[in-house]
C-alpha cells in the first residue's frame, strides 16, 4: 500500500497535506461542491450526497477518471490537475481493507447500496474518509464530505492536465 502521508501519523501535531483531483476545465469553478457525486452517487456515497472524490497520488486521480470516461475521452476534453490541501490531518479516518464490510466491494464492479451506505454512514461520522482505491489497490483516495468539511481543506494549486498522447494512439 502506498505509505500514508507523514501528516496522518503525527497526531495532534500534524500539518496539512496534499491530495488529487482531475477536473473537467468546464466544471473546474464547481470543484468544491461534489456535484458529480451528489447528482449520480459514487462508489462510496449515494446520490444526493456532496462528495469530492480525490487520490493521494496524481497518477490515481487520473486513473479514477479514465476507468469512468476512457483515455479518448481525457486526451480530446480539457481538464485541470487539482492539488487540495487537507487543512485538518486529524479529521481523518482510515479505513484499511479489513475494515471494510465486504472484501468484493474494494474490488472492480458493480456498486451496491449496501456499499454506498456503508460510505455514507462514515461519513456521517467523519468529515474526510481515506479508503483503499479499487482502481489502484495499492494507493488511497480521501473523500471529501462537502457539507461537514466545510473549512478543513482548500485549493492548494491547479494546473492544465495534458494526456500522454501514447495512452490514446491513432
Amino acid at each position: 500500500m502506498t505509505p500514508l502521508p507523514a501528516a496522518l501519523l503525527k497526531g495532534p501535531k500534524a500539518k496539512t497535506f496534499i491530495t488529487w483531483r482531475l477536473e473537467r476545465s468546464d466544471f473546474f469553478k464547481s470543484w468544491s461542491r461534489g456535484i458529480g457525486a451528489e447528482k449520480v452517487g459514487g462508489r462510496w456515497s449515494p446520490r444526493g450526497r456532496a462528495v469530492i472524490y480525490t487520490s493521494l497520488d496524481p497518477a490515481t486521480a487520473i486513473l479514477e477518471v479514465a476507468v469512468h470516461k476512457g483515455f479518448p475521452a481525457l486526451d480530446a476534453v480539457p481538464h485541470k490537475l487539482l492539488a487540495i490541501e487537507a487543512l485538518k490531518p486529524t479529521k481523518v479516518h482510515v479505513v484499511n481493507a479489513t475494515d471494510v464490510s465486504n472484501p468484493r466491494w474494494l474490488q472492480p464492479g458493480s456498486i451496491s447500496a449496501a456499499q454506498q451506505a456503508f460510505g455514507a454512514a462514515l461519513l456521517d461520522r467523519h468529515p474526510l474518509i481515506l479508503i483503499p482505491s479499487v482502481v489502484s489497490a495499492h494507493s488511497w483516495n480521501l473523500l471529501i464530505d462537502v457539507r461537514s468539511a466545510n473549512g478543513i481543506f482548500k485549493l492548494h494549486g491547479s494546473e492544465p492536465f495534458g494526456l500522454d498522447t501514447r495512452l490514446n494512439p491513432s
